[in-house]
């Protein structure tokens, strides 16, 4: 499943996603955001906004994989957010969001998973699709 994500985040080249916070007023909000994934971690350097404002007041969050082009395929992740702030994490993901620096009021987010859902379709418009699912409960 894992490897289902991996290659749907970075099926464009960057590693790109949806992302929805939970609004001050208790909407929920969607961005679209890059995100790097190293070997052991889900990461995204958060600029000032809405998005950083979000997560760091309620770290609760869904992450939804860009569909391909080709054929109907779902990924997406949950769970809480929280700033990673070691400079290990930081040049960790940095390596792997493929940049060599971002401006520093831009903030690292380590994305904890908690339940992960993969759908497959044979093809477009097929129905029901595969469901894949994982919790970190079970």
């Amino acid at each position: 499943m894992a490897a289902s994500g991996r290659r749907l985040f970075y099926q464009f080249g960057p590693g790109l996603a949806f992302l929805a916070t939970v609004g001050g007023d208790g909407r929920p909000r969607l961005h679209p955001i890059t995100v790097a994934l190293t070997a052991e971690e889900l990461y995204a350097f958060i600029a000032p906004g809405p998005k950083q404002r979000d997560l760091a007041r309620d770290g609760r969050y869904a992450l939804h994989a860009f569909l391909p082009d080709e054929v109907e395929e779902e990924f997406m992740v949950s769970g809480h957010a929280m700033a990673a702030e070691s400079p290990r994490e930081r040049q960790e993901a940095l390596e792997a969001y493929h940049q060599p620096a971002v401006p520093d009021d831009h903030v690292l987010f380590r994305f904890g998973v908690d339940r992960a859902l993969h759908a497959a379709y044979r093809f477009r418009g097929d129905w029901p699709p595969t469901y894949t699912t994982w919790g970190a409960s079970a």
